[in-house]
């Protein structure tokens, strides 16, 4: 007797038939003057500090150096980054202020740090981010995996000021590669936002990689990334191994092999910076009671 085979084709995943995010592709320039023009609103502050951190290899650098990019309106390279995805370029704690085509500095600086890896020794040591956090680095702090900083170090600031101090966290996350993010590096991100909570510091994530063999929809095309459920299951899945909401995650594609701009991933890239700074000034108006 010959071996039953099922002829029931397997049903692909269908995509949605309409955008479950609503985006206005044209509408870059306005992204650009809303986010050049916010105001401080408080005379402790020159910029608001954005704090990035999330597994080596994510994008960090990359996406600092992407909206540097937008702004110039060319492809830049202030943030180093490393090729490899098993190694990470940042080695010191460092304020990156961005310009705009004018040489203007805008109203936010970013911070980047180590990569998070898996196990103990290896990557940025967790407690060094909520140090960061609280505004005790200063600024070229080499980064040590075997040991954090303490207050006895030259770098530990005793007394942070509001400006010393991080008024957005941010993950950055891999799209391609956020299904097998270890324990280890997913407890360590968990632990990181609850101390954020605490601190009542705001939380967004940034998921990179979005065209990197994630869904083929996406490759083609950029602009069908909220079409995309592929897309969506990924961001789901960051707000599962994370913590945060939907709505605090934003899907992006960095600049990495492009010489030139495209108002495409620009829109995306400001979309997600957009909600990194409202949440920023909100924590600088709640925190610190000095509103519009």
């Amino acid at each position: 007797m010959g071996l039953w085979r099922s002829t029931q084709k397997v049903e692909p995943v269908l995509d949605f038939d309409t955008p479950w995010r609503n985006v206005d592709w044209g509408k870059k320039k306005d992204l650009e003057k809303i986010l050049t023009e916010i105001q401080l609103n408080h005379p402790e502050l020159n910029q608001f500090r954005i704090l990035l951190h999330g597994p080596i290899g994510a994008g960090k650098s990359s996406f600092i150096n992407s909206v540097q990019s937008v702004f110039k309106g060319e492809i830049t390279t202030n943030a180093g980054e490393e090729s490899s995805a098993n190694k990470s370029f940042t080695k010191t704690y460092k304020a990156y202020t961005v310009f705009n085509s004018n040489s203007e500095a805008l109203p936010f600086i970013f911070n980047d740090a180590l990569g998070l890896e898996n196990g103990s020794g290896n990557g940025i040591d967790p407690h060094d981010i909520v140090s960061a956090l609280q505004g005790r680095i200063k600024d070229g702090y080499k980064f040590n995996p075997i040991s954090p900083l303490c207050e006895e170090d030259r770098d530990f600031i005793r007394e942070p000021t509001l400006q010393d101090k991080v008024h957005c966290l941010v993950s950055v996350v891999p799209a391609n590669t956020i299904s097998q993010m270890d324990s280890s590096t997913s407890q360590k991100m968990k632990y990181i936002r609850t101390k954020a909570s605490n601190l009542c510091i705001p939380h967004v994530v940034v998921m990179t990689k979005v065209d990197a063999d994630v869904c083929p929809l996406v490759n083609k095309d950029l602009k069908t990334i909220y079409i995309s459920r592929k897309i969506k299951e990924k961001m789901q899945k960051c707000s599962d191994s994370l913590g945060p909401t939907m709505k605090h995650i934003f899907p992006v594609s960095n600049y990495h092999e492009e010489t030139e701009t495209n108002d495409t991933k620009d829109v995306l890239i400001l979309m997600a910076l957009l909600q990194i700074v409202n949440c920023a000034k909100k924590y600088v108006d709640e925190q610190h009671n000095i509103c519009k």
